[in-house]
């Protein structure tokens, strides 16, 4: 397998791969918007840290060298579509094995080499041979074959973590954010077991470690987000800042798939409408916590 790793997009996750993987020994080129074929040439694997809702757009314009595998780290539904990561690199990229690498991690920190660990979910027999390639002393992959459980695990986290920071900007405790990481995740385990994902996938890194991570800290963005509607920012000013929010952009697809698939997912549901403008954030905490009370 060839040493050159391109990565797609050189945000701040894009970077810190980048970086790390050059540390460690690989070749690695970055490919924003210029000359695809000069950057793509001799690749060996190609790495995506571009936007979920931009990874169509840019797979799709892209020629990639015949079977280097596809690194997929975006996190999110497509909108309009409802797909996965995976599916639609399938439509637009076929005949390249795709590779998801998800999990609990933040760019600041693998940019300064703290222990990272993430999961690598791969369906076909490249996966051990991609696992060594991107494993450094700093991060470390673990290997699954549940593409669908990994996927949903990161999309739905994003939505939850959303949740959680509105809780805490409106003041209202650990608790509650306690019960909507909790709930949060019971409603992830749901959507992954109906789309054919595993429930220990979910229980792992790329679902309950990554919601752990994501919904406790203002370094994450989704959190930050939902922190920031808490206090009473604007959807319009969080809109002007630039910054992309995955979990804002995923969760209208997240509970259209949950209403499609007859799931209940009350969390997700009312972090869409939040989110669309459909909720203020205080009439969407009374509505959470308002539901009729029921079994866990």
């Amino acid at each position: 397998m060839k040493s050159l790793v391109v990565i797609l997009g050189q945000g701040a996750w894009g970077s810190a791969l980048g970086r790390t993987l050059a540390d460690a020994g690989a070749e690695v080129r970055f490919w924003r918007r210029g000359d695809p074929a000069a950057v793509l040439e001799g690749a060996g694997m190609v790495l995506s840290a571009v936007p979920a809702q931009a990874t169509r757009e840019v797979l799709g314009a892209l020629a990639l060298p015949e079977g280097a595998p596809l690194v997929l780290t975006a996190k999110g539904l497509e909108k309009g579509t409802l797909k996965l990561q995976s599916e639609i690199a399938a439509e637009v990229a076929p005949g390249h094995p795709v590779a998801i690498l998800t999990g609990p991690s933040f760019a600041r920190d693998l940019t300064a080499g703290l222990p990272t660990a993430v999961t690598l979910a791969v369906s076909g027999e490249e996966g051990e041979a991609l696992q060594r390639r991107l494993a450094t002393p700093s991060l470390r992959p673990y290997l699954s074959d549940d593409i669908i459980g990994a996927q949903i695990g990161g999309a739905v986290k994003n939505v939850i973590a959303i949740a959680c920071g509105v809780a805490i900007g409106m003041r209202l405790g650990e608790s509650a954010r306690a019960a909507l990481m909790t709930r949060g995740f019971a409603e992830m385990v749901r959507l992954g077991a109906a789309l054919g994902g595993r429930a220990e996938t979910l229980g792992g890194l790329s679902g309950l470690g990554d919601l752990a991570l994501t919904a406790a800290s203002e370094q994450s963005r989704n959190f930050a987000y939902g922190l920031a509607l808490g206090r009473g920012v604007s959807l319009g000013e969080l809109a002007a800042d630039g910054r992309t929010y995955e979990g804002a952009a995923t969760a209208g697809p997240v509970a259209a798939l949950a209403a499609r698939s007859g799931l209940e997912m009350p969390v997700a549901a009312t972090v869409a409408a939040l989110v669309a403008g459909g909720l203020a954030a205080p009439d969407a905490v009374e509505k959470l916590f308002n539901r009729p009370l029921r079994r866990e």
